[in-house]
C-alpha cells in the first residue's frame, strides 16, 4: 500500500489511529510514548498498563483521551524497558499487526513513528526500511492515509531515504 513521510510530533497529529512504540509492558515513558501520554492525559497509561504485558510484536489498543484520534496502538517493538533491544521480527511483528488491527477497527488513516527505533536501540535506517517494506506488502481493507513520522528533519531524511529504497525495489 501507499504511505507518505511526515515530520512532526506524533501526538501533535490528526488520524483515526495514532500509534505507540511501546514496550511489552506498554508502561508509557519516554520519547513517542512520553509524548503521546502527555497529550492524551493521565488515564492512557493506566488503560495502556491494564493491558500489559503483551508479546513482542503484539499490540494492545486504547481510546486516544484528548489526542485528536480515535485510538491508539501500542505496538511492542521492544521489550520492557532495558530489557533488550528490538529485533528485525519484533519491527516487523509490531507493524503488521498494527496495520491489520486498524483495518479491524475499520480506520482509514493511521500514523506511525519508527517503531523500536530511538531509545530501544535499533538503527533508524534500518528499523524504517522494515516498517516501509511492511507498509508496502500490507493489503488494507480499510486503510488508505498511511503516514510514517519522524520527528526532527534529520529522521525525516534518513527515513525518506530508507522508504525511496524499499518502493524503488
Amino acid at each position: 500500500m501507499e504511505f507518505t513521510i511526515v515530520q512532526g510530533d506524533v501526538a501533535a497529529q490528526s488520524a483515526d489511529v495514532l500509534v505507540n512504540a511501546a514496550g511489552t509492558s506498554l508502561e508509557m515513558g519516554s520519547g513517542v510514548a512520553g509524548a503521546l501520554r502527555r497529550g492524551a492525559g493521565g488515564e492512557i497509561n493506566a488503560e495502556a498498563t491494564a493491558q500489559g504485558p503483551i508479546d513482542l510484536g503484539a499490540v494492545a489498543v486504547t481510546d486516544a483521551y484528548d489526542l485528536d484520534a480515535e485510538y491508539v496502538i501500542h505496538a511492542a517493538a521492544m521489550p520492557h524497558y532495558g530489557d533488550g533491544q528490538a529485533t528485525v521480527e519484533s519491527i516487523r511483528g509490531a507493524t503488521r499487526n498494527t496495520l491489520e488491527r486498524a483495518d479491524e477497527l475499520d480506520c482509514e488513516s493511521l500514523v506511525i513513528p519508527a517503531l523500536g527505533c530511538g531509545v530501544a536501540g535499533f538503527d533508524l535506517r534500518k528499523g524504517a526500511a522494515i516498517i516501509a517494506e511492511a507498509i508496502a506488502a500490507y493489503e488494507p481493507a480499510s486503510l488508505s492515509d498511511v503516514r510514517l513520522i519522524g520527528y526532527s528533519d534529520d529522521e525525516v531524511a534518513i527515513i525518506d531515504e530508507a522508504a525511496r529504497e524499499v518502493r524503488s525495489e
